[in-house]
């Protein structure tokens, strides 16, 4: 009997079980075809054929060598050319010199129409005054003016500005020595610029750095005012725009080791050409003195790699320029002056003081804002510029 209860649980707790695992498979299939209980389960979606590929277009015919060759042939095909370059054509002083010019011709104007007498003589030393000649070469040139005068028999106020305007010229061209700036191939080339800050050291660098590589050379500049971040950041955009190539130190660095860089990076990649910029703190004239002493040990331990120590100086600044070219000149040997703004300026006359009373040639000058308008000096042309009539 015992024997008997027991098979009937057992049969039970199987069909139990059974039951529990039906029901749980049911459910799964409910889950996953959306169905709920008592509805049929959704049919399973068909699937749908893929549209057939699309056929590519057929290719071009490639045309044959005997085609191509009668295109070529063709009488309407044109061959693009290169644009050519422009060409920027030097200004002309007379065009540039007006503010100097109008100094001159007002005292000519006057001096017209009246024969020669000590009020034509006043005429003159005025304007000479007014151009910022200078006192001493103002008479050094009335002086001689009078001696030819006397011996060619001038009487007429025009014979007298022609003879000032050859003596102007003798005085320029007699003591100029040599205007030319020194580049040599196959050999080292440093340009050293001093002068006092403000005056376009910076500025006259990147012009001339520009028309050197623009005539195929290549040219390192070199940051050595490094008491100046902004002098710095300046000469980085003259590189990048003319496609030099900058060497610069830290702000406060000293200026002797990165003249060293420069020169050895200009030896390292094959430069024709070192720029160097420096500071200008007038201020501190000792020390500023004594530092471009101190460059141009440097420069000079290269044997003849220094060929221009140029003078910037601001022709707006009359006499005061003058003052600075005998400080710098005293320092540092100067080689040539470049003469900057000329053409905004009314004491163009200093041109004629400087060549005068420190024989020191006026190498190039600036009469403008462009690369351009950077130019070789011409005592001739300056003169014929300087005497013009408007």
């Amino acid at each position: 009997m015992v024997a008997v209860i027991v098979v009937v649980v057992v049969v039970a707790l199987v069909l139990l079980s059974a039951g529990v695992v039906a029901a749980v498979r049911i459910s799964g299939r409910s889950k996953r075809h959306g169905s709920v209980a008592g509805e049929p389960s959704a049919p399973p979606i068909p699937r749908q054929p893929r549209p057939p590929a699309e056929r590519s277009q057929p290719d071009v015919e490639t045309p044959s060598v005997e085609e191509l060759e009668e295109l070529l042939r063709a009488p309407d095909v044109e061959v693009a050319t290169p644009p050519e370059p422009e060409v920027v054509e030097r200004p002309r002083l007379r065009d540039r010199l007006a503010r100097t010019r109008g100094t001159f011709s007002g005292a000519f104007g006057r001096m017209r129409g009246h024969k020669i007498d000590d009020e034509t003589w006043d005429e003159l030393e005025e304007s000479l005054l007014l151009a910022d000649v200078g006192m001493v070469t103002t008479t050094r040139l009335l002086d001689a003016l009078r001696s030819r005068a006397k011996e060619e028999s001038v009487t007429e106020p025009d014979g007298l500005i022609a003879l000032l305007r050859d003596e102007v010229v003798a005085l320029l061209a007699g003591d100029a020595g040599d205007r030319a700036l020194h580049m040599l191939p196959d050999e080292p080339n440093v340009w050293m610029f001093v002068g006092v800050n403000g005056v376009g050291k910076t500025t006259t660098i990147g012009k001339l750095a520009s028309q050197r590589v623009g005539d195929g050379h290549r040219v390192v500049l070199a940051a050595g005012d490094t008491f100046r971040a902004a002098a710095a950041d300046q000469l980085q955009l003259w590189a990048e725009r003319t496609g030099g190539e900058l060497v610069r130190g830290q702000e406060g660095a000293d200026p002797g080791s990165v003249i060293f860089d420069a020169m050895a990076a200009a030896a390292g990649r094959g430069a024709d050409l070192v720029l160097v910029d420096t500071a200008g703190r007038l201020h501190t004239k000792t020390n500023l003195m004594e530092e471009l002493k101190k460059l141009r040990r440097i420069v000079d331990r290269t044997p003849g790699a220094l060929k221009e120590v140029l003078l910037v100086i601001d022709a707006s600044t009359g006499q005061n320029g003058l003052v600075q070219a005998k400080q710098f000149a005293d320092a540092v040997d100067v080689t040539g002056i470049a003469l900057t703004k000329l053409d905004g300026t009314a004491k163009g006359g200093i041109v004629i003081a400087i060549q005068a009373e420190l024989g020191i040639p006026v190498k190039i000058v600036g009469v403008g804002e462009g690369v351009g308008d950077l130019i070789e000096f011409d005592p001739h042309e300056f003169a014929a510029a300087l005497f013009a009539d408007d």
